[in-house]
């Protein structure tokens, strides 16, 4: 298959160049300066579980060919406008995006039975263009659609990243995919961008482990309301205890780096899917406060 990453990141770098390595035929599209980048030097990523190599992956600015699969992976915040990178209408579209109200904007943007519910489990990053640093072990791409005729397609792409050496699932649930992330990634993200910690210390204070359990038991309950059945806080509990003590969030990186942080995309959006429902969820509310403030953020339009 031809796959198109749009937002060569940790994310979508570290898939891009594992397909290619693989032999997918791979096509990154970036601002012009990343593209340059990668098309004179190519893509150099280093892996806790894949190795160390250089793919060089074809890198464009504007996307006029038609490909399989189109992976999202850009940051929240520059989602539309990445957008307007793309000329084509992919077969399918698989965002790795953090949160949940990307998917509406992708199926306003292309076919709706085409873009599938996706979430991954990675820490990588990208200290600098074309280079991606995938620093644990973990690495797990899930996917779902409502739409039976995608399935052929999930199953080559997972089958593709397998070859590539990338755990993936084609799940039934579109809600169990973006759930199952979701309540672990939020009180991960939540608790290490409030306090600035990273996990360990957070694990073995009890006043933090609170609240890191906290926001997973308020993330759950809102996700069985929106349909996923199967998030249990124990198992993210427990997935969290066996992660390693190190492990921060992307979001207590971009406020060390004095980024925006991903407030509305991740809490934001769990605060908007609970008032959806009626819930209130005061553990997540208090944390994206601190969070607000100590960053010098807005609120999310839910929490202000």
């Amino acid at each position: 298959m031809r796959v198109a990453v749009l937002g060569p990141g940790g994310v979508g770098g570290l898939l891009a160049g594992a397909l290619h390595r693989a032999g997918t035929e791979v096509v990154i599209v970036a601002r012009e300066q990343t593209a340059a980048t990668i098309s004179a030097g190519g893509l150099h990523v280093r892996s806790m579980s894949l190795g160390e190599w250089v793919a060089h992956p074809l890198a464009v600015e504007r996307l006029e060919q038609p490909v399989d699969v189109l992976i999202v992976a850009t940051k929240a915040s520059g989602l539309e406008p990445a957008l307007g990178r793309i000329a084509v209408e992919p077969a399918l579209v698989f965002p790795l995006l953090n949160g949940l109200d990307h998917l509406q904007v992708l199926r306003e943007r292309f076919a709706a039975g085409s873009v599938l519910a996706g979430s991954i489990r990675v820490e990588a990053d990208r200290p600098e263009a074309g280079v991606i640093v995938h620093t644990s072990p973990f690495l797990l791409v899930q996917m779902a659609s409502a739409e039976p005729a995608a399935r052929g397609g999930m199953e080559e792409l997972a089958r593709a990243l397998a070859d590539a050496g990338v755990s993936a699932q084609v799940l039934d649930s579109e809600a169990q995919v973006m759930w199952s992330k979701l309540v672990r990634l939020n009180a991960l993200a939540c608790t290490t961008s409030a306090y600035d910690k990273l996990l360990g210390e957070i694990r073995s204070t009890p006043a933090l482990r609170a609240d890191l359990e906290g926001a997973i038991e308020e993330a759950c309950a809102v996700g069985r309301a929106e349909g996923a059945r199967d998030v249990d806080a124990a198992t993210a509990i427990a997935e969290l205890d066996r992660a390693h003590e190190t492990l921060g969030s992307s979001m207590q990186r971009d406020i060390a780096a004095g980024r925006p942080p991903e407030l509305d995309a991740i809490p934001g959006s769990v605060l908007r899917a609970a008032a959806r429902h009626g819930l209130r969820c005061p553990t997540i509310e208090r944390l994206v406060a601190m969070i607000a403030e100590r960053a010098g953020a807005p609120l999310p339009a839910v929490a202000r």
